[in-house]
């Protein structure tokens, strides 16, 4: 005779059981390319795929989403409101390519010769989606697929994204879930990876949309990587957040200014490197396998040609910034997200993408930390790996505006009772492993150590 579990049993086989799949889905944290930062809403499917092949070309260094952007079911990308974009839609009201950007999608094959072709390259797809529903969809009442509801059932005019028009909210109702399910079934058809959701983790924080869009991935049994935007998520809804999704924002979009000091109420648009230290450092206790908190992607070499925000350029952070953005993003276990304009890679921001040791660090450590300043602006972050070789890494950030120096001692600036080994990985240079070492750094600069 069987038993059955008491409610407040099944609810944590129901919740250990949904982190588990949370967990499988991105079990390092997820490391890829994003249109936003080099192309806008403009991407098209030649600089997709140019974009894509090169990051194929890299892949052994552990990239491996190719992700479309805001943008792809536009006709006219520069109209400014949706009727003059002219969003293109299936006869479900569900967001479709536009053909004139992504001819390979027509006689209804969407972006599934795309996502083929994508995964030919041995990467993954991924699209953005603001959430929500067109708002033509809405007042056209368009029935929704698989169901007997239509659009005007799931649809909530009153629930509008502050910075977007293009999409009313969805109601948290039988007809809601019916429009998410219906909508990610069709691009889980697609062969979609990886799925961007926007306006949902701040701004406002929509936990209802979240859960809907989550079952709705589930019951697709395709394994997608759920990413929410934009931030900054509040730290009281970390654990709430992670019960449904792979990664969100932690701070507002995050672009190439080292610091950018905001007045109150001003918001943090756009957010700065410096600023970042200390918001991986919040989030740092609720950073594991399958919930990675994410401080966006890295604004690095050819911002062009129409970049999501501001002028077509060269990235305004210095080499040394860009090494220390890459190395607090790495070390931190933050996603890396490219936001180069892959195509026109300078030598300096490829070799940041392709060492080795700098990407692998980033997948294999399972403990970091922000350990205690050396002087005021002195930032150092350790890692380390599990197992019975443990390795350590600590890396030393000069976040001033003059140069610096200070002494370290490795015991006490890792996890390893005897150092055998000291490499440091941004020189390539084997160091002696003496007790102590003397770092110089210029500024806003920052070294990286591996020890054994």
């Amino acid at each position: 005779m069987r038993t059955a579990l008491p409610l407040l049993s099944l609810l944590a086989v129901v919740t250990a059981a949904a982190t588990a799949q949370t967990a499988s889905l991105a079990p390092t944290p997820p490391m890829g390319w994003n249109s936003w930062d080099a192309y806008g809403l403009t991407i098209d499917e030649a600089d997709f795929k140019a974009n894509t092949l090169v990051l194929a070309g890299i892949k052994q260094y552990g990239w491996q989403f190719a992700v479309i952007d805001e943008g792809w079911y536009m006709e006219d990308p520069f109209g400014g409101t949706p009727e003059k974009e002219k969003f293109h839609l299936d006869a479900n009201g569900r967001l479709i390519p536009a053909l004139n950007r992504f001819p390979n999608a027509a006689d209804g094959a969407g972006l599934k010769p795309l996502s083929d072709w994508v995964h030919a390259q041995g990467l993954k797809f991924g699209i953005h989606l603001l959430r929500g529903i067109p708002r033509q969809t809405v007042k056209a009442a368009t029935p929704i697929a698989g169901s007997t509801y239509t659009a005007a059932d799931a649809g909530d005019a009153s629930d509008v994204c502050p910075w977007s028009e293009d999409n009313y909210g969805v109601r948290d109702n039988a007809a809601g879930q019916a429009w998410y399910d219906a909508m990610i079934a069709l691009y889980a058809g697609w062969g979609v990876d990886y799925l961007k959701v926007d306006c949902i983790s701040d701004r406002p924080y929509k936990i209802s949309e979240i859960r809907q869009i989550a079952s709705a991935i589930q019951k697709t049994g395709r394994p997608i990587v759920l990413s929410l935007s934009p931030g900054p998520t509040a730290l009281a809804h970390a654990e709430e957040i992670g019960k449904y999704a792979q990664l969100w924002r932690i701070s507002d979009d995050h672009w190439d200014v080292w610091s950018h000091l905001h007045k109150p109420g001003e918001g943090e648009f756009p957010m700065g490197t410096l600023q970042a230290f200390d918001r991986l450092a919040a989030w740092n206790p609720y950073v594991r396998p399958g919930n990675w908190p994410d401080e966006d992607m890295l604004p690095f070499g050819s911002l062009t040609p129409h970049p999501g925000w501001g002028e077509p350029r060269e990235s305004r952070l210095t080499h040394d910034e860009e090494q220390t953005e890459f190395t607090l993003w790495a070390i931190s276990r933050s996603p890396l997200i490219l936001g180069a304009n892959l195509t026109r890679l300078d030598d300096f921001t490829r070799s940041l993408f392709t060492n080795k040791d700098v990407t692998e660090m980033n997948q294999i450590v399972t403990r970091s930390s922000n350990s205690p300043a050396h002087g005021e602006n002195i930032r150092i972050w350790t890692a380390s790996t599990d197992g019975e070789h443990i390795r350590a890494y600590v890396a030393i950030f000069n976040v001033g505006d003059q140069p610096t120096e200070l002494e370290l001692d490795w015991a006490s600036s890792s996890s390893l009772k005897h150092v055998h080994s000291v490499y440091d990985i941004w020189n390539k240079t084997q160091l002696p492993a003496k007790a102590r070492a003397r770092v110089k750094l210029r500024p806003h600069a920052c070294s990286l150590f591996r020890l054994d």
